[in-house]
């Protein structure tokens, strides 16, 4: 068992000696922020969280400086500096941090000495003698994105955060660590995606490998069907925090993942984008094509279009009248259902070895990462109103990663539930008195009930607008 210092900014045990220790207090003794919270939701007040940085070549030279350091705090906290700084909203560099927001995700930087104990669902750092007595700070964070979703968070385990004089240490690590959960909507491929491996590419990418993963609600077939991402962003041995007994140190921390937008990445807020991404993927991957064939350049060649299909639910009934028509127009086609079954590096080979994806609103599209650039994806969107869900989904993710993007609305004639409904049913012919029941209804009928058969001359037009864009 280890017992950590406040001093011990890299956890390595500082031995006194009889005389001055050496080196010498800073000028004016820096105080710095070492958590950066985003959990405005978990806090009525902003918390002043204070902590003392030295660096390693420095330390203390005596008791009296430390009090005079607490002194100059006290100072700040007495003249009432501290609440103005907070109404100010003083950056992260300056002397405390007020509460800043992230819409959608659960996210925070803890940049100092962090312990995690897996038993107890805890996140303790150092808290100096600021006047705020150790313990005495704290609240829960649950680290997943969709902050507001009830019904993802209910599957994600709570983590209390906390201040501690002292941490106590098992293991002590070097390099800093990201701490998210695997629980929420976990499972469904867009969601996968969308909800945890793009953020944490967004969060992970700056420390170049140097940084370890430490997962509570742990899937151990999502950690399998992930690692060969997981391990070209950390080289490091992925910790089940859940299972742990032992306490963990680290350096610094991050909780939870930095989340921009469905399927993709804001250049505005980071200096990566879905085109770097992409990027990774095919290094990961192998994969052998970065641009989708231009027809112009080989008239022997058939451009490859892919069909998602599926099976419980939004399933094409007329697949082989679809791939004959799909074939006559000179296209080389091939289908693919993905299930938990199928390895994702086979996956990523497929849809990479195409130049167009189709499919019907789901899950399925989100393989569009793998597709090369200037490739095309065509969106069946079924019956429903869900016009604005296709956009935010995969419209506009497509266009973020230089795809070329088509959509084809059916008509109600195509879809399954008019074999249920009446032309006049308001399922039929008003689906947003639908939406009014709220989301769990809209996916009950339009979602998990339906299926389409497709108007092949109907949808004939759309194959022939992408042909014209390979010739493009």
């Amino acid at each position: 068992m280890h017992k950590c210092s406040p001093f011990c900014s890299s956890f390595k045990e500082k031995r006194l000696t009889h005389g001055v220790l050496v080196g010498s207090l800073l000028a004016a003794f820096t105080i710095s922020i070492v958590f950066k919270s985003y959990f405005c939701t978990q806090l009525s007040v902003s918390i002043v969280l204070l902590t003392f940085s030295l660096h390693d070549a420095v330390h203390i030279q005596s008791q009296s400086s430390m009090d005079a350091a607490e002194n100059q705090f006290m100072m700040f906290k007495d003249a009432g500096l501290l609440q103005e700084l907070v109404e100010e909203g003083t950056s992260a560099k300056s002397i405390f941090n007020a509460c800043d927001c992230e819409p959608i995700s659960n996210y925070c930087e803890i940049n100092g000495d962090v312990a995690v104990q897996g038993n107890s669902s805890t996140i303790s750092m150092v808290s100096l003698r600021t006047g705020i007595p150790a313990g005495e700070i704290s609240w829960t964070v649950k680290p997943y994105v969709r902050k507001e979703n009830a019904a993802a968070m209910d599957l994600v385990k709570s983590w209390a955060v906390t201040s501690m004089e002292f941490l106590h240490c098992d293991l002590i690590q070097t390099v800093p660590a990201i701490l998210f959960s695997l629980g929420g909507f976990s499972g469904n491929h867009f969601h996968d995606f969308s909800d945890l491996v793009i953020p944490l590419y967004i969060t992970s990418r700056q420390f170049n490998g140097e940084v370890q993963f430490v997962v509570t609600d742990n899937r151990h077939w999502w950690i399998s069907k992930f690692r060969g991402i997981l391990g070209n962003l950390s080289r490091y041995n992925i910790v089940d925090i859940d299972q742990e007994r032992k306490t963990h140190c680290y350096p610094s921390m991050i909780v939870g993942l930095k989340y921009h937008h469905e399927l993709g990445i804001d250049q505005s807020k980071s200096q990566l984008s879905m085109k770097d991404f992409r990027q990774f993927l095919r290094r990961t991957y192998s994969l052998k094509r970065a641009k989708a064939i231009k027809i112009g350049d080989d008239a022997r060649k058939r451009p490859r279009l892919l069909i998602i299909t599926r099976r419980k639910s939004r399933s094409f009934t007329n697949i082989d009248k679809i791939t004959r028509m799909t074939s006559s127009l000179g296209y080389n086609v091939v289908t693919m259902e993905p299930n938990i079954s199928t390895s994702l590096g086979s996956v990523a080979e497929t849809v990479n070895s195409c130049d167009v994806l189709m499919g019907i609103h789901g899950a399925g599209l989100t393989n569009m990462v793998f597709l090369p650039d200037n490739a095309i994806v065509i969106q069946i969107v079924p019956l429903g109103s869900i016009d604005e869900l296709a956009k935010q989904d995969f419209e506009q993710p497509a266009m973020d990663m230089e795809l070329r993007y088509l959509e084809y609305k059916i008509k109600a004639k195509e879809s399954s539930l008019i074999s249920k409904y009446k032309a006049d049913h308001l399922i039929i012919k008003d689906p947003l008195s639908v939406h009014k029941q709220g989301w769990d209804a809209v996916r009950s009928v339009y979602l998990d009930k339906q299926n389409v058969k497709l108007d092949v001359k109907r949808f004939r037009p759309t194959l022939l607008k992408a042909l014209q864009l390979l010739h493009q």
